[in-house]
């Protein structure tokens, strides 16, 4: 299913800077501050929640809290009842963490991981038995349709991709036999949007279960637990941390038996996060709301500009194609990934990624610098190329992670690689 193109003018979002929560939508902002990002809980907004977490409270207590090492804990007697026994179970400084994360998402329970696959790993194995169903959007992060096709279904698990954009598609794809709806929206790495909430509607009628993978936006821009879904699962090494310095992943839900199934399967398979990735995630989480908006208004500007420079049906931006749907969906704004394709192939992309000098090429996204990918052969290598084309993801593809840098600065290294690459096929090309 195709969307319409707009202009670049006409796509182009804003970001509502009234908008703080215990005051009314229109309530006047107090001149000089930061863009206010949704409307979380507890009286407070986004960046306040998110500056104040882990703040300790008591006295005496560390301003932020210290990282407990420990692998195991003393207990006074066998009838102890002591939250922390073993760290392969719960840990202080991991549980600070999910609290933090669970408040984004205004949820009870945030359950964090070892990396983004570990969390998704452990969602699958606490839905899904012998024998289940799962329906998947086509757009999927190549390591999560990997682990769908290559090891959940030597245990019997069967996944389809669907081009969930077209809820006819979906809802024929639904069985009797399907156990989860498993949603990338935006999409990896072609960021076209499902619809959510219609999508999550379709499965609660077919009695499925509805997980969002809600990495490229975070809780911070898109809140799936509201618009119908079961779990939001991040990839918390991305924008979440945002520095390139910790794995991680963590399982957000309002549904108790869920949360308690998916601390049994990571205390038994032991993927919880370390102590000192979860201290640095939650470090990390203190600036997120400021540098998600910083980097979201870049991207924006950076894919505007490549829309005019390379033509706007090459450029994938989620307000490109459905600008009614991402300003349903998002909060304000619409994440700081863009993707583009280039005319002249592969080869042209080769050249491009040799000619950048401040983007870099990596395996990544969300950090504060601007990081290049050539999906194809990078984070979907693993993916049959049949799939791939069939997700939309060519040859020619590059995905652009847009950092805190100067936009100006990330369009001038840009510009310079496309007309280098662009003399460089041409004079591959036989006279």
């Amino acid at each position: 299913m195709t969307q319409s193109k707009q202009s670049p003018s006409a796509r182009r979002g804003s970001l509502d800077l009234t908008t703080t929560s215990g005051t009314s939508p229109g309530a006047e902002r107090p001149a000089g501050l930061p863009p206010d990002l949704g409307l979380p809980h507890g009286g407070l907004s986004l960046a306040t929640l998110c500056a104040q977490a882990g703040r300790g409270e008591r006295d005496g207590e560390p301003h932020f809290p210290a990282i407990v090492q420990s692998t195991t804990f003393a207990r006074a007697g066998i009838e102890s009842t002591a939250e922390h026994t073993y760290s392969r179970a719960s840990n202080p400084t991991v549980s600070a963490l999910e609290r933090a994360l669970a408040r984004l998402e205004d949820a009870p329970h945030a359950i964090a991981f070892a990396t983004g696959l570990a969390a998704e790993t452990a969602l699958f194995q606490a839905v899904c038995r012998a024998g289940d169903h799962v329906v998947c959007s086509r757009g999927l992060y190549g390591g999560t349709t990997r682990l769908f096709e290559q090891i959940l279904s030597r245990a019997g698990v069967r996944a389809s991709f669907v081009d969930t954009r077209d809820l006819a598609a979906l809802r024929a794809a639904l069985t009797p036999a399907t156990r989860l709806l498993f949603l990338e929206s935006p999409a990896n790495p072609t960021l076209h949007l499902t619809d959510l909430a219609a999508a999550a509607a379709l499965a609660r009628a077919s009695g499925a279960k509805v997980c969002v993978d809600n990495t490229f936006l975070t809780g911070a821009l898109q809140r799936p637990l509201d618009l119908g879904a079961d779990a939001s699962v991040i990839s918390t090494t991305k924008l979440v941390e945002g520095h390139s310095v910790a794995l991680g992943g963590a399982v957000v839900t309002r549904d108790a038996a869920l949360a308690e199934e998916l601390r049994f399967v990571r205390k038994c398979t032991g993927a919880i996060q370390t102590p000192f990735h979860a201290w640095l995630t939650l470090l990390g989480l203190k600036t997120l709301p400021l540098r998600i908006a910083r980097q979201s208004e870049s991207a924006e500007h950076i894919a505007t500009w490549l829309a005019e420079r390379i033509g706007a049906e090459r450029v994938h931006y989620p307000t490109f194609e459905d600008p009614a749907l991402a300003a349903r969906q998002h909060l304000g704004l619409h994440g700081n990934v863009l993707s583009f394709e280039l005319e002249g192939g592969y080869e042209r992309a080769c050249a491009v990624l040799r000619n950048v000098r401040l983007c870099t090429l990596v395996e990544h996204v969300g950090s504060v610098e601007t990081l290049l990918t050539h999906s194809a052969s990078m984070t979907h290598g693993g993916v049959a190329p049949a799939a791939r084309r069939a997700a939309g993801i060519s040859e020619e593809l590059l995905r652009l992670s847009v950092g805190l840098e100067d936009p100006r600065d990330v369009i001038a290294d840009l510009d310079r690689a496309l007309l280098a690459s662009a003399k460089e096929v041409a004079s591959c090309v036989p006279a």
